[in-house]
């Protein structure tokens, strides 16, 4: 029986005591290649949280911020480009009757909005590809409680400019620099990672996948809240307001962060940020299977579920910001109540999926959790690519109700790869790949949407849902060949 064998069968606390004097008998031994102790030298004592509660609330605060400002931000860009250019958006005839043609005028506001959403995004997640896992791996030694904070302040940095910019109506291009400053701190992607390494280091192998799981209903719930309150809100006062709850929301997170997370790991005061040797330890987790080597069968499902997690986190966030769009325009033309009831609706399937896991982990092992997880997925964005009303939209958001349930099963499953010393390189390898989703993900939907709008308006919504068949055949077939060797190993 291996040490990952073990760890999921002793209890937590025994594991921890008992693996506490190995780890100080290797200290001295464990160098990397520049001399410096890896993370298992600073291996993080005994942190018992008094309460169930831990970085849930960091995590419920920065998310409503993003949620409150996302649609928002939008809607926004549109209302902008809509009066540079001199068009009345929804309020035209052709909203309430789809026989009539488009107007190209809205096209127009239609692809610059698109566009724009593509450019910010590319400029905040590019900058944020570089910092993310250098921060996340650096958190393995100097502790999580920074990589808490310091994000949670660029995003506040990021809300204080979208407000001047209301303020003085200034051009779009300057929200540019917000997020390229929120990106240089690490911006939400470090928040997550800071997150899921954190639950990593507190939990054992029977409960990290709910845990996980936690967290993300935690994104939805804030979510939910913030698109009904963003909507109504903007609707009866406008932008500015709630923006200032944004700005208020980050800094609460952080202050939470500082006042009440205890440190998951032993921080080292001589560690540097800007070292190398944190991109040489991710690097080292995909090539030679961490510290302690791994089997080339054990490299290639690090590989697999990654590729994965890339594939169906860069569907969710690249649609994400499509919804807005389509149902701003016609022949919906919702209001910013319906796309704040929209958004919820969405960000409902957060708790949804969170239940839907905890049910099926009692007659279902992971693997097939997370197959379900990706047909709800896909028949939903199905019924998206051909909605054209009301009912249809949220017929879409209602078979999606357990859309997430993929990502948490695809999350435990490449902690569970990795040595327990290696949490903060996996998880700072998995925000990197995170910020790349971003990236891609906006790059090819915002692109994808205003390219196909001549032939069908929900064409970009059809290709995420044949993505997804992807992960789903690899996760079925990783899964297949699992239950077939452990068959063959007990038969024999």
């Amino acid at each position: 029986m291996d040490e990952q064998d073990t760890a999921a069968i002793l209890p937590e606390d025994l594991l921890s005591a008992s693996s506490a004097d190995d780890q100080l008998s290797d200290s001295e031994d464990r160098k990397d290649e520049a001399g410096l102790p890896t993370a298992t030298t600073l291996a993080p004592p005994s942190c018992r949280c008094p309460v169930p509660v831990s970085v849930e609330p960091v995590l419920f605060l920065s998310m409503f911020s993003l949620a409150l400002q996302a649609p928002l931000t939008t809607q926004y860009l549109w209302d902008r480009i809509s009066e540079d250019l001199g068009y009345n958006g929804s309020r035209r005839s052709g909203c309430s009757n789809s026989s009539v043609d488009p107007d190209p005028l809205q096209k127009e506001v239609e692809t610059l909005t698109a566009h724009w959403n593509l450019y910010i995004s590319l400029g905040g997640f590019s900058v944020g590809l570089v910092v993310v896992p250098l921060l996340g791996s650096w958190s393995d030694v100097a502790g999580r409680r920074t990589v808490l904070i310091l994000p949670n302040f660029g995003l506040a940095l990021q809300a204080v400019v979208y407000l001047v910019v209301m303020y003085l109506k200034l051009p779009v291009v300057c929200f540019l620099v917000g997020r390229l400053l929120s990106g240089l701190s690490g911006d939400f992607n470090a928040v997550l990672a800071g997150c899921f390494a954190y639950v990593a280091d507190i939990s054992d192998k029977r409960s990290r996948t709910f845990r996980v799981a936690v967290l993300e209903a935690c994104l939805g719930i804030s979510g939910m809240l913030a698109s009904i309150i963003g909507g109504q809100w903007r609707q009866a006062q406008g932008y500015i307001n709630p923006f200032w709850l944004v700005l208020a929301t980050n800094l609460a997170s952080a202050l939470y962060a500082y006042l009440f997370i205890r440190e998951s790991v032993r921080p080292d005061p001589s560690a540097r940020l800007l070292s190398a040797r944190h991109y040489k330890a991710v690097w080292r987790l995909y090539s030679t299977g961490g510290i302690s080597g791994g089997a080339p069968l054990h490299r290639g499902k690090l590989w697999l579920y990654t590729l994965c997690f890339f594939l169906v986190v860069a569907v969710h966030f690249g649609t994400r910001e499509l919804y807005v769009l389509y149902e701003l325009s016609s022949p919906l033309c919702w209001d910013s109540a319906l796309i704040g009831y929209g958004s919820a609706a969405l960000n409902l399937a957060y708790l949804s999926s969170l239940l839907g896991l905890k049910v099926m982990q009692r007659c279902l092992q992971d693997s097939w959790v997370a197959l379900v997880g990706l047909v709800s997925n896909v028949t939903g964005l199905v019924v998206f690519s051909v909605a054209h009303t009301t009912q249809l939209i949220f017929t879409g958001y209602g078979l999606c109700f357990l859309f997430m349930a993929s990502t948490p099963v695809l999350r435990s499953k490449l902690s569970k790869l990795v040595d327990p010393s290696e949490q903060g390189a996996l998880f700072a390898c998995v925000a990197c790949v995170e910020s790349l989703c971003f990236l891609v993900g906006s790059s090819v939907f915002n692109s994808l949407y205003p390219a196909t709008l001549h032939f069908m308006k929900g064409f970009s919504f059809l290709f995420a849902a044949i993505v997804l068949l992807i992960p789903a055949a690899i996760i079925g077939a990783l899964q297949c060949f699992d239950q077939r060797r452990e068959h063959r190993d007990s038969a024999s």
